[in-house]
């Protein structure tokens, strides 16, 4: 760094004595008269300095040499450069300058100083920037909590007013083309059920009456309708579901709803209610409450308060009215959904329409290989629902998908997970005795599990797109291979000609084990659908979070059912995490080790250095099953978990071509 100053002096300065070898002074100074003010430069004058007659004025410091720089770079001649041992004082005519260089360590905290003030802007507006961000997807999260029923009461709705304009049914998915002609006959019977139990005393009311009133019936008819199919999808391949199970379900739905909307009702009419209150005066209960609730603060009694407060917020309704609510709106929906087959373009046949679902008494056996039976009654849908339902699985209304934030840390047996849909430290499937269990717990003697489950909830995943198009190609050209189920049924047998009874038995085996192996796998059709799903709708994201609890043995698990990374090899090879960590030496051997153990075949019986040897020899099929994974030789399918061992083939190849393989970033959840 250097300054400058002006010295406009007639003459050069000049010495009463000639110059002699003298020690320079500690601090020389540069003296001037009383009149103008003192300057320190950084080099030494002589003491015995005559000073001119007329004091010297000092102009503003400048930029550059001379203030005609840019016309005299085209002449050189005239550009006056400063050099070390030049102390020339210009005349005024010239624009005279004094270039004083700074010592060494001043440039060096100038610098330190600037690079400290600009680090700690950066370091501010990245976490303003991060705090938009986390924001912003927060508002997302909330909205998919909150929000998702009323879209799909929307979505109904314009689809109505839509066919209802055009006089003709839109072009829709099947499962949606079917929900869309079960909605408004069930939504008039909810309705109407509403109305019925509104008009009737106390006394008359049904059970599931105080619960039925508390939501629109349009919301209503949509869960309803999203909820029955999502269980008859996931039911066991005789393709019937039980009628307390599907009742709970609904119930338990339609409770979460309730107390999300009541919420977003308070917090969206605060305001107005607060004005409508002042202006027409509250009801004398509350007036009372508020009275009383007034007189125990003044008096600092707040537990009594605390119990007054906690008294008027919802009370879990338990299993018993969820169940009656159910059992009346799955009663609802089996007498207004109905299917009908595609009409015959010939138009002889009469018109077939048909209940979707039918109330049935089935004998069943509680586990397997068990000889006690009993009868349950259960929903059985139309075979017509289930031919069109796997494919299109990817509409159905999905709860507790992942978090876009991380999830709220557990402070309590419902306190923690999602931030609006109820979450619940363990899964109790109903059990009071549990329930009550666990709430009696003391906080702290479950601080260590809480932690745990918070670290988990906090570990941020991402979709592997590398890997999730070679699932979608090898699921749009009909699976079958890689662990996926095969998308088309096997061949019903055609029934024979011949009279022979042992023939005709033999047919009647071969077509029932033909119809099981199907229900086999639209069951699991339906499980991959809903999983690709789930990962279309997250591949996008940057990442996402899982919400874990526990089970009642104190394994924990996510929350989310379908995508996770506890899950089958599908699942588990789509997924990755979303912050990498640089390989390392140690990095680069236990992936090769990771990528022996997901070939198996015995390959993960072998010490460390067989299976180090057998990655070795195999790198020339590891490299072709990342770079052409679906038309080259396919080593990976050979293996047991094959998703996974080409997630593996590929980072494992992308680190070996890198030019520094451990300094490489890895994603890879790497098992030990």
């Amino acid at each position: 760094m250097a300054a400058t100053g002006s010295l406009p002096l007639t003459q050069y300065p000049t010495y009463s004595k000639p110059l002699t070898s003298q020690k320079p002074h500690k601090k020389p100074l540069f003296s001037l008269p009383k009149q103008t003010f003192p300057l320190i430069f950084s080099f030494p004058f002589h003491r015995s300095l005559n000073y001119p007659t007329k004091p010297p004025r000092f102009l503003p410091l400048c930029d550059s040499l001379q203030d005609n720089i840019v016309q005299n770079i085209e002449n050189p001649k005239k550009l006056l450069l400063p050099n070390a041992h030049s102390r020339q004082i210009l005349s005024p005519e010239s624009a005279p300058r004094i270039f004083i260089q700074d010592p060494p360590w001043i440039s060096a905290l100038f610098w330190k100083g600037l690079y400290k003030m600009t680090n700690q802007i950066v370091k501010i507006e990245h976490k303003e920037i991060e705090k938009r961000k986390y924001n912003l997807l927060r508002r997302r999260q909330v909205k998919e909590e909150t929000e998702a029923w009323e879209k799909m009461v929307e979505e109904y709705r314009e689809l109505e007013r839509e066919m209802c304009e055009k006089k003709l049914a839109p072009n829709l998915p099947y499962v949606k083309g079917l929900f869309l002609g079960w909605f408004e006959p069930l939504r008039e019977a909810i309705a109407k059920e509403q109305k019925v139990q509104k008009g009737k005393s106390k006394k008359l009311r049904a059970a599931y009456a105080p619960h039925i009133e508390l939501l629109p019936a349009d919301k209503l008819a949509v869960i309803v309708m999203h909820k029955m199919m999502g269980l008859v999808m996931g039911a066991e391949e005789d393709g019937y579901v039980q009628v307390v199970q599907a009742a709970v379900h609904i119930g338990v739905a339609i409770e979460q709803e309730v107390r999300i909307h009541s919420f977003l009702e308070k917090t969206k009419n605060y305001q107005r209610k607060q004005i409508v209150d002042e202006v027409q005066g509250a009801s004398k209960e509350k007036e009372i409450l508020r009275k009383r609730v007034n007189s125990l603060i003044r008096r600092r009694r707040l537990t009594e308060v605390q119990k007054l407060v906690k008294n008027e917020e919802i009370k879990p309704w338990g299993r018993d009215a969820q169940a009656k609510l159910g059992s009346r709106l799955l009663e609802l929906l089996t007498e207004t959904a109905y299917v009908q087959p595609p009409i015959d373009q010939s138009g002889d046949s009469p018109l077939d329409v048909r209940p979707a679902f039918r109330h049935k008494f089935k004998t069943i056996s509680r586990g397997l290989g068990q000889k006690i039976k009993k009868r349950y009654g259960v929903i059985e849908c139309d075979p017509l629902i289930r031919s069109g339902l796997d494919k299109s699985a990817k509409h159905m209304m999905i709860p507790y998908v992942p978090m876009l934030v991380p999830p709220k840390k557990w402070k309590g047996y419902d306190k923690g997970g999602y931030l609006f849909l109820p979450s619940y430290v363990m899964r109790t499937h109903g059990s009071r005795k549990q329930q009550e269990a666990l709430k009696g717990v003391n906080v702290k003697n479950m601080r260590k599990v809480f932690e745990a489950l918070d670290t988990l909830g906090s570990t941020k995943w991402r979709v592997n797109n590398k890997v999730l198009a070679v699932v979608e190609s090898i699921w749009a050209s009909g699976g079958n291979i890689a662990g996926l189920v095969d998308r088309n049924d096997i061949p019903i047998p055609e029934k024979p000609y011949s009279e022979d009874s042992t023939e005709i038995q033999e047919w009647k085996w071969s077509v029932r084990k033909a119809n099981k192996v199907n229900r086999e796998r639209h069951s699991q059709r339906c499980d991959t659908e809903l999983k690709l799903s789930v990962a279309r709708k997250m591949e996008n994201e940057e990442g996402f979070y899982y919400p874990h609890n526990l089970d009642f043995r104190g394994r924990a698990y996510p929350m989310h059912p379908h995508l996770n990374h506890l899950s089958s090899d599908l699942c588990r090879g789509v997924l990755e995490f979303a912050e990498g960590r640089p390989l390392g030496r140690s990095g680069l051997h236990w992936l090769k080790i990771h990528l022996a153990n997901l070939y198996a075949g015995g390959v993960e019986k072998l010490s460390h250095d067989g299976r180090l040897a057998f990655v070795d020899n195999h790198l020339d099929e590891i490299f072709d099953s990342a770079e052409n994974p679906i038309n080259g030789n396919r080593w990976w399918l050979t293996a047991e978990d094959p998703f996974q061992c080409l997630a593996a083939c590929m980072n494992l190849s992308e680190a070996l071509k890198s030019t520094s393989p451990h300094s490489m970033i890895s994603y890879l959840p790497i098992h030990q």
